[in-house]
């Protein structure tokens, strides 16, 4: 067996389903000023979760008090220890020629208690800048996430995420950081993939939580999606008047193909996607959800005022792409009126076999069936539904075993067999694709585990 740190090289994820073309494809296939990068979270990969006066977050505490809801019973105490080794691992990442790092910042190692009362956390605002210090001076781009769900566990005691304060409390945070971190720092990201952590936390309880509130999930999404005054004008003032930034959010979607030649599951398709994907663009984009999500969810959907919806529309510089899989449509019945959930409302069952043939699934992971061309049908798809907005693809990968040897880790076919052609496909078509990550640099508490990271070994 090998060690468990690892480097993730993204030029590795040739994304071939036909090998005969890798020879002819490199890193020159990709117009000048195309960025490959390599990410990290801060709960994922920190660890120090006890040091440097952090305050715990949601994620602590639901790894402790449930473990047995962890596949291997791990959790972010040690992780990687990017905390005390993050010099070692800029310096290997600067080494295989990556050009951008995206981490995230811990919300509770900067406001221990999540709000400005409790206090700024000097520590917490130290080790960041030296971590954005080391990454500058190694020659990266920083590219960094003001939320990859560890909200403070005090405002999850105060007000679970389900309340209109969360904005105040989020744009005093935003705020500290841009004061602290936005002369070096010029591509920030608001949230990472709002409607993973609102699905998964609200409306199954799967992540974070163990008694999801049924129904909630509306609310918890529109907590996170209403547009605020202060906060539009903390940007203005900060990022734009004075640091010159820019700043997006990142969509986790997979991408839906119909499971039959009928039309009812190309509908199923397009309402899945719709109500995943549509569902935070849409607002950023019309300023109003879906159109099929607001006819049929109705009065569950909360409303947009008109100031609000003016807000939203085009607020971001970019957007950020996480996609990971691709599944199959079939059309659907409505379901009862009492059982609605976002579980049942696009009307859609999703399977990953169509016609008995079954999309590849890596080492046995429930959520991923490989589908090469979806990142690019996602990326044309975007660059026509949404106003063809600047696109960053800002996680993709494929995980393997953590117990492997090292000579079957550098054996690694079904890597070669990924993304990247399929994203340099649509750019001579004019999408405005200009950077792609692999998650992650090292092996991470992946949701559930450390057994199946995302990684390859550093040889």
């Amino acid at each position: 067996m090998f060690s468990i740190r690892y480097i993730l090289l993204l030029i590795v994820f040739v994304a071939l389903f036909d090998h005969g073309t890798c020879s002819a494809f490199n890193r020159s296939s990709f117009p000048d000023g195309f960025v490959f990068g390599v990410a990290t979270s801060a709960y994922q990969y920190e660890g120090a979760a006890r040091e440097g006066g952090k305050g715990p977050s949601i994620w602590d505490t639901f790894t402790h008090s449930h473990p047995d809801k962890i596949l291997d019973k791990s959790n972010g105490d040690v992780t990687e220890d990017f905390y005390h080794r993050y010099k070692e691992d800029i310096k290997n990442v600067k080494k295989m020629g990556i050009g951008a790092f995206r981490f995230s910042i811990s919300w509770p190692r900067i406001l221990p208690n999540g709000s400005l009362n409790g206090g700024i956390n000097k520590e917490g605002v130290d080790f960041y800048n030296n971590l954005i210090n080391e990454v500058v001076a190694n020659g990266l781009q920083p590219f960094v996430t003001l939320f990859h769900w560890d909200l403070p566990q005090a405002l999850e005691d105060k007000y679970r995420f389900l309340s209109t304060m969360f904005t105040e409390d989020y744009v005093n945070y935003v705020e500290v950081c841009f004061k602290e971190f936005g002369d070096r720092v010029k591509h920030w990201i608001t949230f990472n993939e709002p409607v993973i952590f609102c699905s998964m936390g609200y409306a199954c309880g799967k992540l974070h939580r163990d008694d999801a509130p049924l129904g909630k999930l509306a609310n918890a999404a529109s907590a996170i999606r209403q547009p605020s005054p202060t906060f539009v004008a903390t940007i203005c003032c900060w990022l734009i008047g004075v640091q010159k930034g820019i700043i997006g959010i990142t969509h986790a979607t997979h991408w839906f193909l119909p499971h039959s030649s009928c039309k009812a599951d190309a509908a199923a398709a397009k309402r899945s996607l719709e109500f995943m994907y549509g569902w935070s663009m849409n607002p950023l984009t019309y300023g109003d959800y879906p159109k099929i999500m607001r006819n049929w969810l109705g009065n569950r959907l909360p409303k947009f005022t008109k100031e609000q919806s003016e807000l939203l529309i085009g607020s971001y510089d970019f957007i950020g792409l996480n996609y990971y899989a691709g599944y199959y449509a079939i059309n659907a019945p409505a379901s009862n009126s009492l059982q609605q959930s976002y579980n049942t409302d696009s009307r859609a069952n999703i399977t990953g076999e169509r016609n008995g043939i079954a999309l590849p699934k890596p080492f046995n992971t429930s959520f991923i069936n490989i589908y090469p061309p979806g990142i690019r049908d996602l990326t044309l798809y975007t660059k026509s539904a949404y106003k063809n907005p600047v696109m960053y693809i800002t996680e993709n990968g494929v995980n393997q075993l953590s117990s492997i040897s090292l000579r079957e880790a550098l054996n690694d076919e079904i890597r070669i067999s990924y993304h990247l052609i399929k994203v340099l496909v649509p750019l001579p078509n004019g999408s405005a694709t200009c950077l792609s990550i692999s998650f992650s640099i090292g092996q991470m508490l992946h949701t559930s585990s450390f057994k199946l990271p995302f990684h390859i070994p550093d040889q």
